[in-house]
C-alpha cells in the first residue's frame, strides 16, 4: 500500500511532547521525512529518534527555543538542506501555566505568549516563506485548542495565546491561499497528554471528573490528535483552510 507521504519532508515544533511525538510517528508511519524541534537536548531524544528511523524515514533533530526567531530560521534552512524542502508544517510547541490573572507574573504571562504565539509564528512564517520561496504547495497546521473559544480562568495566559493562534490560523490562510497553501487548526479538547497527564497521573479521580464533563464520556489520547492532524495534511484535502477542526467530545456545547 503506497504511504500517504512518501518522501514528503515535516516539520514539527514540540516535537518531544506526548502529542509531538505521536504526530512525528504517525506521519513516520506515512512515508515522511521529518524535522523535529524541541527545547529539550538531543541526548534526551535518542531512542526515540531512533525508533522513527525504523519506519525507514530520515530525522533531523534541532535542540531549540521556539521563542528565538533567528533559530528558528536557520533550523528551517538545516531541514531543507538535509530532507528537502518542508511542505507539511505544524506547529505543536506550547507550554500552560497554571495560575489566575491576579497569579500569573509578568513573566509567566510573557513567556506563554511567546512560546505559544509567537513560535508558532516565527516556524509558520519562516517555513511557507520557502515554500514561496521554491513555488510549492504546503500544508500548515496548528495545534491549539478548545480553550481559544471557551473561557478558562486557572489558565487565562494559554486560552489567550490559543485565541490569538486561531486568528493567526486565519490570517495566514487568506493570505497563502492562492498559493495553494492551506492552513488549519486542530483544537483538542481534554488530551492525555503534558500536564494533563501528570496531574492525573497523580490523582486519578481527578481523571474521572474531567472524563464526566465530556458530554461523550472519553478523553483523547495523544495518537487521536495525531491522526486529526494527518487528516488536514491528506492529499485529498484540497479546499478546507482557514478552519478549525473542534475535537473535544462536546465539551465547547456546554453552557
Amino acid at each position: 500500500m503506497d504511504k500517504l507521504f512518501e518522501g514528503k519532508t515535516v516539520m514539527l515544533s514540540g516535537g518531544l511532547g506526548d502529542i509531538g511525538r505521536s504526530i512525528a510517528t504517525e506521519f513516520a508511519r506515512q512515508g515522511a521525512h521529518i524535522g523535529i524541534g524541541d527545547i529539550l537536548p538531543e541526548s534526551g531524544a535518542t531512542q526515540f529518534l531512533e525508533e522513527i528511523k525504523n519506519f525507514g524515514v530520515k530525522v533531523h533533530y534541532c535542540q531549540l527555543d521556539i521563542t528565538d526567531a533567528t533559530a528558528v530560521q536557520n533550523w528551517v534552512i538545516d531541514v531543507e538542506n538535509e530532507l528537502g524542502v518542508a511542505s507539511l508544517i505544524i506547529a505543536n510547541a506550547a507550554t500552560v501555566t497554571i495560575a489566575r490573572i491576579h497569579e500569573i507574573t509578568p513573566e509567566q504571562w510573557a513567556r506563554e505568549l511567546r512560546v505559544n504565539l509567537d513560535g508558532a509564528f516565527y516556524l509558520t512564517q519562516a517555513a511557507t516563506a520557502r515554500l514561496l520561496h521554491h513555488n510549492q504547495p504546503g500544508r500548515v497546521v496548528f495545534v491549539g485548542s478548545w480553550a481559544a473559544g471557551s473561557v478558562h480562568a486557572h489558565i487565562p495566559a494559554y486560552s489567550v495565546s490559543k485565541a490569538g493562534l486561531r486568528m493567526l490560523c486565519q490570517c495566514m490562510a487568506l493570505e497563502l491561499a492562492p498559493h495553494q497553501i492551506l492552513v488549519n487548526e486542530v483544537a483538542p479538547g481534554y488530551v492525555e497528554a503534558g500536564l494533563s497527564a501528570g496531574i492525573w497521573g497523580n490523582n486519578p479521580g481527578l481523571k474521572d471528573i474531567s472524563r464526566e464533563k465530556v458530554p461523550i464520556k472519553k478523553i483523547i489520547s495523544p495518537q487521536s490528535v495525531a491522526r486529526q492532524v494527518i487528516q488536514l495534511c491528506h492529499p485529498e484535502n484540497e479546499h478546507m483552510t482557514g478552519s478549525t477542526v473542534l475535537m473535544d467530545g462536546g465539551l465547547s456545547l456546554l453552557t
